[in-house]
């Protein structure tokens, strides 16, 4: 009887431990996803600052649409004959206007309508933004997180 007892006390021993650790283990997990996604959505927001300020520069104008974005990063000479060094290895152009945290649409909005043109691109699912709509050419690409 002693031993039936012994065995069933390890067993649930070895499963109290099991359980102890996927409670400590499994919400490391998620916070450790959340800031690799977090870093994913800015290095994709970067990205648009970068094509953003290339064709400012060669248009003296920002672009009002994110399509009208990726289109000019696939059709550019530039980014055509060095896209992986600008960006990174695997780049996709058409991934572009998308956060990566959930899929949803950056949003893109632009002001010309002052002596200063400046655009704002805000991550929907969080704070996260670059740039600004006031016209104050201090946070013309500056970034909520740098």
């Amino acid at each position: 009887m002693q031993i039936a007892v012994r065995i069933v006390l390890s067993v649930v021993i070895v499963l109290l431990v099991f359980w102890l650790y996927q409670s400590i283990t499994e919400p490391y997990k998620v916070v450790e996803r959340q800031k690799e996604l977090t870093e994913l959505t800015r290095q994709r927001m970067g990205d648009i600052r970068k094509s953003m300020i290339r064709y400012e520069e060669l248009n003296d104008r920002y672009l009002t649409t994110l399509d009208s974005l990726v289109n000019f990063v696939k059709s550019d000479s530039l980014y055509a004959a060095a896209m992986d060094s600008v960006f990174r290895p695997g780049f996709q152009p058409d991934s572009l206007p998308f956060s990566p945290r959930t899929g949803n649409r950056f949003i893109l909005s632009v002001n010309d309508t002052s002596r200063t043109s400046t655009y704002l691109l805000e991550d929907p699912d969080t704070n996260d933004r670059i740039g600004t709509l006031l016209g104050d050419i201090t946070l013309l690409n500056a970034s909520s997180w740098e």
